[in-house]
């Protein structure tokens, strides 16, 4: 018995001895399955435990324009957080500084509340005066760090140009979204270790990464010329009550963007605000994903990202390469019988009821006659016709620096037959984007010279240093600079003697081409539905702008381009050509000399802006209001430009400042802006919230108003910089 007991003792003792043994293996197991296999795991985690990491961001770069206006610009704010283990009371911390914050109590609790996370944000972009109240209530966990805001100092101006960051500071459109990496710059970081309560340890330094700011961008735009441009379309989309105006000014040899204007425009501050009631009401009947749709096309560019149907502004694309290939010379005689038959189609001539009959190839170009164009694609031929069609640029996306864009839209080769060709002489059958239009017609007159466009002039750091600059891209040559001459003669006369005369600028050779196209919805050609365009460039011996102006959907009786696009086009042709202080250049014949007579600017200050109105209108010329509201007929004139007594061609226009308030205390006092810098007098009149218009470039010589003229928040103050 004595020895039974003590076999079975022994065996318990071995089998313990056995599962301790296994025991001991499995733990040494996991142990080194812990620490070698997943070592740096845990690791990884023990440090996010011990660690407290925050991001503080890069300050994103400054847009400017050519003259050094600010466009886009960043404040720093600052954003708060708090480590919910180290509050010692969540419940007294949310009810003070949500008073602080104006902000509910009860929300900020559940986050100061939290068990699981050691960060929480706690509000964004809050100002000096707001931060130094919550640090006076001194909470126990609760920290700042800087925080951007991207700001479009003029709201809408320029918007589809720059586009828009979203609420992180990412570029999501426009210039911001093309250029991100290197406005965004890099983000720094500060990190300090914390003990098991979440405390900072005593003797632990803290380790803080500097944040790299973004470079600073200089466009090609000219915040001036952009200012005449959405000036002018502004009008032309109020007064014919269009869908959409759309104008674009370029340098002819460099291809930069000096100015695109496109109304209607969204503020780039609020993004996701609709452009009227109506959409606003619509918007709210919508899922957030239908509404996100919305707003992407709210903020599609239409001129790199939508197509049309030219019309007869590419005609200057057939006309060119017929000249090129030896098929028509300037005096080349055509018979047009007001219509074509092609392939038992009948294409007809817009004066088909009254034909031309004779005429000559310059003349059939300034008539803009159909059926010479379609004898012209005959006699080149598909192959011939869209050789020219690529050369000059249509085919194929400009390669701008914007994102998005797009590409014509064309037939192949294959699917095009006799009515095709036809159509596609005159500018249907063939839709393209806006800015294609303008580089293929701006190749025409530039000695046949390609050349591709671009918005950003210079890159620079914060210190002034240039990064980069963009250097001009001449693409290829498509047609003979003695091809490039005929046409600009060609087109010079569309201008002087054709339709496209609302654009002349008495006194300035001034080149174009008109458009009336049927507007294509769903597919099929739509009755009453047109889109109005003109083509110009100036001057035309060697032409330095070139434009495009478009009208979607104008409403009313006119619709015609030479109707209504091409006076828009004259608008900013007139402006621009002051502003960029061209020489007139009178010709010999008398009525042109007499239409360009010169006339005295009459003193008007101190007159009711209707008696203003009435002044002028006596003495040749025309009023231009650059106060932001005054159009109240009892407001007063208290400044004008040019100054009474100047000499000035008739017609032109004097822009007139007003100051009337029922309120006067609503009213800004000019500053006084001699002497400074451009970037000095843009801060100084922010701070009056008055808007700066530049002439020239280095200190301000001049200014109108003079200091002291009180005006209405939101004006315009010219001033004049020089050496």
């Amino acid at each position: 018995m004595l020895n039974q007991r003590m076999v079975n003792s022994r065996r318990r003792i071995m089998g313990l001895h056995i599962i301790t043994s296994l025991l001991i293996l499995v733990l040494a197991f996991r142990l080194g399955w812990l620490q070698i296999v997943e070592g740096e795991k845990y690791q990884s985690i023990a440090n996010k435990q011990h660690t407290s990491d925050l991001v503080v961001p890069s300050k994103r770069g400054t847009i400017y324009d050519r003259n050094g206006k600010e466009l886009a610009i960043t404040t720093v704010k600052s954003r708060i957080w708090a480590n919910p283990y180290l509050i010692d009371s969540p419940e007294n911390a949310a009810t003070q500084i949500s008073q602080v914050l104006n902000m509910e109590k009860n929300d900020l609790l559940v986050r100061l509340a939290k068990e699981d996370t050691s960060l929480v944000s706690i509000a964004r972009r809050v100002d000096d005066e707001t931060v130094a109240a919550i640090k006076d209530l001194d909470i126990r966990g609760i920290w700042f760090v800087d925080d951007n805001e991207r700001v479009y100092p003029y709201g809408n101006f320029a918007s589809y140009i720059l586009g828009h960051t979203t609420d992180d500071g990412l570029g999501i459109a426009g210039i911001e979204q093309s250029y991100e990496k290197e406005l965004a710059g890099i983000a720094g970081r500060s990190i300090v270790n914390i003990d098991g309560a979440r405390r900072q340890l005593p003797f632990n330094v803290e380790k803080t990464y500097e944040p790299i700011d973004g470079i600073n961008l200089i466009l090609t735009v000219d915040e001036v010329i952009q200012h005449y441009t959405e000036k002018a379309i502004t009008s032309a989309w109020i007064e014919h009550q269009a869908e959409r105006v759309i104008a674009i000014v370029m340098e002819v040899e460099t291809g930069e963007i000096l100015s695109m204007g496109i109304k209607p425009d969204y503020n780039p501050n609020t993004p996701r605000l609709p452009l009227d009631e109506a959409t606003g009401i619509y918007w709210d009947s919508l899922t957030l994903e239908e509404r996100m749709n919305e707003w992407y096309a709210m903020w599609r560019n239409p001129v790199f990202q939508e197509v049309y149907e030219p019309g007869s502004v590419f005609k200057v694309i057939t006309a060119a390469a017929a000249l090129e290939e030896g098929i028509a010379a300037p005096g080349t005689k055509f018979q047009s019988t007001g219509s074509i038959d092609v392939a038992g189609t009948t294409i007809r001539s817009w004066r088909w009821y009254n034909p031309f009959g004779e005429q000559t190839f310059s003349e059939a170009v300034r008539n803009s006659d159909n059926p010479v164009f379609v004898q012209l694609a005959q006699q080149m031929g598909k192959n011939t016709l869209y050789r020219y069609i690529d050369g000059l640029g249509v085919g194929d996306a400009t390669g701008i620096d914007y994102p998005g864009e797009i590409g014509a839209y064309m037939y192949k080769l294959s699917q095009i037959g006799p009515v095709e060709l036809a159509t596609i002489s005159f500018g249907q059958s063939i839709s393209v984007t806006p800015i294609q239009m303008l580089v293929s017609a701006n190749a025409v007159i530039n000695d046949g010279y390609v050349v591709k466009p671009h918005l950003v002039k210079e890159m620079m750091s914060e210190s002034g240093t240039m990064i980069n600059k963009v250097e001009p891209d001449q693409i290829r040559q498509a047609i003979s600079p003695e091809t490039s001459k005929q046409m600009r003669d060609i087109l010079e006369s569309v201008v002087s003697e054709g339709s496209g005369s609302q654009a002349g600028v008495a006194g300035y050779p001034i080149g174009g081409k008109t458009g009336t196209a049927q507007k294509v919805v769903n597919g099929r050609y739509e009755t009453g539905k047109y889109i109005a365009s003109f083509f110009g460039f100036f001057p035309v011996d060697d032409p330095e702008i070139a434009l495009l102006v478009i009208i979607d959907e104008p409403k009313g009786d006119k619709y015609y381009g030479g109707e209504i696009a091409a006076p828009v086009a004259g608008d900013i042709f007139r402006e621009v050509i002051r502003y960029m202080d061209y020489k007139p250049n009178f010709h010999e014949n008398e009525d042109i000399k007499k239409n360009q007579q010169e006339v005295i600017v009459p003193e008007i200050r101190e007159m009711r802006l209707d008696e203003a109105y009435e002044i002028l209108l006596e003495n040749l010329l025309k009023g231009q209001l650059e106060t932001k509201s005054a159009s109240d007929h009892r407001a007063m004139i208290v400044d004008q430009f040019p100054k009474p007594g100047t000499t000035v061609p008739a017609n032109s226009n004097v822009i007139l400042y007003t100051s009337y308030d029922e309120n006067l205390a609503t009213l800004v006092v000019v500053p006084d802006l001699v002497g400074k810098t451009i970037r000095e007098a843009n801060t100084i009149l922010s701070t009056q919230e008055l808007v700066l218009k530049i002439t020239g470039s280095g200190l301000a010589k001049e200014q109108v108003p003079e200091a002291g003229t009180l005006l209405e928040p939101g004006s315009l103050v010219n001033v004049h910089f020089g050496p």
